[in-house]
């Protein structure tokens, strides 16, 4: 069995040191590809990482291109939610797999991965599309922030880097679509920022339950998806919202539950596919696959959809991969900064004291 902890939000998989893998089984759906060489099983994860997860964000622009639907962002959230919870309910069904994390946590994962899903598409009425990307990129500062004060945890030199030359690099891709862009919008920046807090938040509770419970991903995407679903409805209820994007959607039935669900199937694919990648190859190639698919979302988006363009993009955009390849690099080498401050001066003492020895001699 492998316990991982899955962040619920698109493909951003964070594989604690503590994970325990096995390569006994990987599947790919109901491939088994665990006899297949590893270069193999990298090729096959990749290409289906990069054709679910393509085809995720094409999807989801393409939704938000439809004339009319940018208000309605949040009835999209509730759709996804409900095809992601049906999903999870088959899978959980087909692998008979039973609640072992108690109600009480899932009202609350529920609520953080509401806030997650819901502000991050809703933002999109008033972002473009890879301004989004850029930001969901930059999940790791609320995360390494929330880690801190929730769980008490220590991070190294390169993390806190990494996290510097993230917030450099959003600022200037920020201010450079801020001026070029029609769709720029501060409701949007906003709505972003509010999704990636409730990541931090959802990503260090999820975290603590599944460790504690030992749960599979399968059961916390479900339930956690599955009560969403049940908040959202009420809110939407409650607030008339849901009769509205009911009946616009009732116009276009293709261009939004037909996309929905095809963008959800993708989501929920793909998903799966980043964990075996994670199973046969480890967390680095993961993240370093996950990484080069927004780059080249990022580019598929500007080729389909018109959007202003400014080599700013460019420039702020490498600057975030570093902030992400500094990150990853440092989970593979963890050397904290205490760590690297010792070697410092264990090299200076040496050195004073082969100075010393020199200046007796002479």
């Amino acid at each position: 069995m492998s316990h991982k902890k899955i962040d619920i939000g698109e493909d951003d998989q964070l594989i604690e040191e503590n994970t325990v893998v096995s390569k006994n089984d990987i599947r790919l759906f109901c491939f088994d590809i665990s006899r297949c060489s590893t270069k193999a099983q990298l090729l096959w994860c990749s290409l289906g990482i990069f054709t679910f997860y393509i085809l995720y964000g094409y999807l989801q622009e393409l939704i938000f291109t439809l004339d009319g639907f940018r208000p309605f962002g949040w009835y999209l959230t509730l759709i996804q939610f409900g095809y992601y919870s049906v999903f999870g309910w088959l899978e959980c069904r087909i692998r008979n797999i039973n609640r072992k994390i108690p109600v009480k946590t899932y009202l609350l994962l529920a609520l953080f991965t509401l806030g997650t899903m819901g502000f991050s598409n809703s933002s999109l009425g008033y972002l473009n599309y890879p301004t989004q990307v850029i930001f969901k990129c930059c999940k790791l500062i609320p995360v390494l922030i929330g880690s801190i004060l929730i769980q008490g945890k220590s991070y190294g030199f390169l993390d806190f880097v990494a996290a510097s030359l993230m917030c450099l690099g959003l600022i200037l891709f920020t201010l450079a679509d801020s001026m070029i862009s029609p769709r720029f919008n501060a409701v949007g920046v906003t709505m972003i920022s509010c999704a990636l807090l409730c990541d931090a938040l959802i990503g260090n509770v999820q975290e603590k339950a599944m460790r504690q419970h030992k749960a599979s991903n399968t059961e916390v995407v479900f339930y956690s998806y599955s009560i969403g679903f049940v908040y959202l409805f009420l809110i939407l209820m409650y607030t008339g919202d849901i009769f509205k994007g009911a009946s616009f959607c009732s116009q276009h039935p293709i261009e939004t539950y037909g996309y929905a669900l095809l963008f959800s199937m993708s989501g929920y694919l793909g998903m799966q596919i980043v964990l075996s990648l994670v199973q046969c190859c480890g967390a680095f190639v993961a993240a370093t696959v996950t990484t080069c698919r927004k780059a080249v979302t990022i580019i598929i988006s500007f080729l389909f959809f018109y959007k202003p363009f400014t080599f700013t993009y460019v420039w702020s955009g490498l600057i975030v991969l570093l902030g992400i390849y500094l990150n990853v690099y440092s989970k593979q080498n963890k050397t904290s900064f205490a760590e690297i401050w010792k070697g410092l001066k264990k090299c200076i003492r040496r050195q004073n004291r082969i100075q010393r020895r020199i200046m007796t001699k002479v």
